[in-house]
């Protein structure tokens, strides 16, 4: 699942549902946000003490993957998170980047990815496949969600950078609304999935610069960050 905008008690220009604590907001503020939604989704009580039941990371646009089994509030310098553990939902958080959502329902590995251009090149999704099969996944059963995240038409780049970009995720390069040079990140990771040997791939389709239900770097900075999620219900 992947949240909106809405709902929330952060201020403009964080208005109002932002989860991310790295912007600026008010931190009670997206205390509280993180709190409300831990409790929407079923996973923390209302009078529960620490903790909202999410693990979440402080993105750094690198390839690190973490494999965590049990609740901690924050894991550092990561962009990918794995676990085994059920009812441990792994958060991402995004305004414009790619979040992704990987799931091995029957061996119980679930996987959460922030994956920008720079840790998609760099190969953070071989990363994290790898590391879910090295706690027990098998690659054909993987089934992945692509969230909301800047278009190909509306995401830019010099032609150097698009070419580059081609070059170590092919598939990603496309033109823009413009005709001037642009990326499909979610194009290329899809394409880069299905080379690995993964099948069941889907793509939201809303595009967080088109989509004002959405926060967008690219369109207003500074911003919130949507969180996107997934977790492991417990088998009967």
């Amino acid at each position: 699942m992947s949240t909106t905008r809405a709902g929330g008690v952060s201020k403009p220009p964080f208005a109002t549902f932002n989860l991310g604590d790295h912007v600026g907001d008010d931190p009670d503020a997206v205390a509280a946000n993180r709190r409300r939604l831990g409790t929407t989704v079923g996973l923390r009580s209302p009078d529960a003490g620490v903790g909202d039941g999410i693990v979440w990371m402080n993105q750094v646009h690198g390839v690190h993957v973490e494999v965590v089994d049990s609740l901690v509030d924050t894991v550092d310098d990561t962009d990918g998170l794995v676990t085994t553990t059920p009812l441990l939902a792994l958060a991402v958080l995004t305004a414009d980047c790619v979040p992704v959502l990987m799931s091995d329902a029957h061996a119980g590995v679930i996987a959460a990815v922030h994956a920008g251009r720079v840790g998609a090149q760099g190969g953070i999704i071989v990363r994290a496949l790898q590391t879910m099969v090295d706690v027990g996944a098998r690659v054909k059963d993987v089934s992945v969600l692509l969230g909301p995240a800047v278009s190909g038409v509306n995401y830019e780049v010099p032609e150097s950078m698009a070419a580059e970009v081609e070059r170590t995720l092919p598939g990603s390069r496309t033109t823009t609304h413009r005709g001037t040079p642009g990326l499909d990140l979610r194009a290329g990771i899809a394409a880069q999935l299905r080379t690995l040997g993964v099948a069941a791939i889907d793509v939201d389709p809303r595009c967080t610069v088109d989509d004002h239900t959405l926060f967008s770097h690219r369109r207003e900075a500074p911003t919130g960050r949507l969180a996107s999620l997934v977790w492991l219900e417990p088998v009967p």
